[in-house]
């Protein structure tokens, strides 16, 4: 149960001291003593932000000791692969993408709450205008003694009520609607870099599928080739029918992978068509095996991450606005102080509306505090508290996430780099092996599955080279995302 309790000066006093400019006067000291009156406030009550102190490592385990200087990487990252289509294709997705567009209108709606949070701190002025007429029963003494049955009222005022901010709730307000506003921006940039990290992995997933596309026709071509000659040694009598059964399975198995991988690319294709917001994309088949591995920065201070990652910036401004909520609800447990003016004027004529005497005016202070609430706003205060450890949790949380992904990409990088040399290594050796396992069955030493197992050990080293080379320059981008890349504070 709240109390209001109420002081002013009676209404509709007319008094010359009042007329003319005497009238704007008043007021205006009325709303300077209000302004003043907030701005000359106590301290807000609650806590101030102070920011968590984090247990960061010194440095990446996977990585070398890192500088003390911070390790910057590009906004523009994706241009380190110096292909023009990932650079087009981004560019597009970052103007047309729907996230991207839903993160802006996110960030308007945040900006118009902090300016109505700014406009709760200054006097609100309203006008309001009256006319009426009316008429009375005639079967009054009034009416018998011989008044008129029907009165007219014009009136013109202006009104104002405005919260004295003593305990600072509306500049914790405020202070919670302007981190809400940045949390909104920061997830605009999480949204950018996320929307660009899954453009340039789809990207290479589909010119990964373009290689692997061309592996197989070659492959399919080399099985056409080892049916023509294994029908013709069957023909000869030199081979038997087996091996001939055997050239057709093995070409039919090419046939359908490649299928398969065409498939695949189609569905790629249709994925990074949503990414950027055309659903027309086509792109013209490439290798990936023509784009050059990036210069990758070095991975930095831990610390660093906390400016550097905008996820991060998120989770501390969404932590910033929680904290701001906790003297929202203390000072709802403390009495509120009101002012209130009129300022106006009334006649029962229009035409004597602004003649002299015809002002009103009125002054007020509000006082409305809670008497027995039954621990309500206590209540209210504890779960403004409990909402503040949750949103601290969070940022702990986010940031050992940050951290788990450098060192996993970290990782990723290093170990992919190792294992392309090996999968490089193992089709060199498989060629090798395939033109080794031809002669030897051309010259009648050995039976045609070698040469059918050496062509699929090609196959299947050849793929896995060009897999291995998507997914290390899918870990690149991890890297770049992970660091920050791609957005500025």
């Amino acid at each position: 149960m709240k109390r209001t309790f109420t002081l002013a000066a009676p209404q509709g006093a007319r008094s010359a001291a009042w007329d003319g400019p005497a009238r704007l006067i008043m007021m205006r000291r009325v709303l300077t003593a209000c302004v003043v009156a907030a701005l000359a406030g106590c301290a807000p009550v609650g806590p101030d932000y102070r920011r968590p102190d984090m247990d960061v490592p010194k440095a990446f385990a996977e990585h070398a000791p890192a500088p003390p200087a911070i390790a910057a990487v590009p906004v523009d990252w994706w241009k380190l692969y110096h292909d023009d289509t990932l650079d087009r294709l981004v560019a597009t997705g970052l103007a047309q993408g729907t996230d991207v567009r839903l993160a802006i209108a996110r960030i308007e709606e945040a900006a118009a709450l902090v300016r109505e949070a700014n406009a709760t701190l200054l006097p609100e002025v309203d006008a309001s205008g009256v006319a009426s007429r009316t008429g009375s029963s005639r079967q009054t003494p009034a009416i018998r003694a011989g008044a008129l049955p029907t009165v007219s009222n014009f009136a013109l005022s202006a009104n104002t009520a405005f919260e004295l901010d003593f305990w600072g709730r509306l500049r914790r307000l405020r202070e919670a609607a302007q981190a809400q506003f940045e949390a909104t921006e920061y997830a605009r940039g999480v949204v950018g870099l996320t929307l660009s990290g899954s453009i340039a992995r789809t990207y290479f997933n589909l010119r990964s599928l373009d290689a692997q596309i061309a592996v197989s026709e070659e492959s399919l071509r080399a099985a056409d080739d080892s049916v023509a000659i294994t029908r013709k040694r069957a023909e000869g009598g030199i081979a038997s029918e087996l091996d001939v059964y055997q050239a057709e399975g093995n070409r039919a198995q090419v046939a359908a992978q490649l299928k398969e991988l065409q498939r695949m690319r189609a569905v790629a294709l249709h994925q990074l068509g949503v990414l950027t917001g055309d659903l027309t994309l086509a792109l013209a088949p490439a290798d990936l095996r023509a784009i050059p591995a990036p210069p990758l920065p070095p991975a930095g201070l831990p610390s660093a991450l906390l400016d550097r990652r905008p996820d991060l910036r998120q989770a501390e401004a969404s932590l910033v606005a929680a904290n701001a909520q906790i003297g929202v609800a203390r000072a709802a447990q403390l009495p509120t102080i009101s002012l209130t003016a009129s300022l106006g004027l009334q006649s029962d004529s229009l035409a004597h509306i602004v003649s002299p005497g015809a002002s009103i005016w009125s002054v007020g202070v509000g006082l409305l505090g809670p008497v027995i609430d039954w621990g309500r706003y206590a209540a209210r205060t504890a779960e403004a508290e409990a909402r503040a450890r949750q949103a601290t949790v969070v940022y702990e949380q986010a940031m050992q996430t940050a951290f788990r992904d450098v060192s996993d990409a970290l990782s990723n990088v290093d170990f992919a780099a190792q294992t392309e040399r090996d999968l490089a290594a193992r089709v060199d050796f498989a060629n090798n092996s395939l033109r080794l396992a031809t002669q030897r069955y051309e010259a009648g030493y050995s039976a045609y599955l070698e040469v059918l197992d050496a062509q699929r050990t090609l196959n299947d080293a050849q793929l896995a080279l060009v897999r291995n080379r998507q997914s290390f320059l899918a870990f690149t981008v991890d890297l770049m995302n992970a660091l920050g890349g791609g957005w500025q504070a």
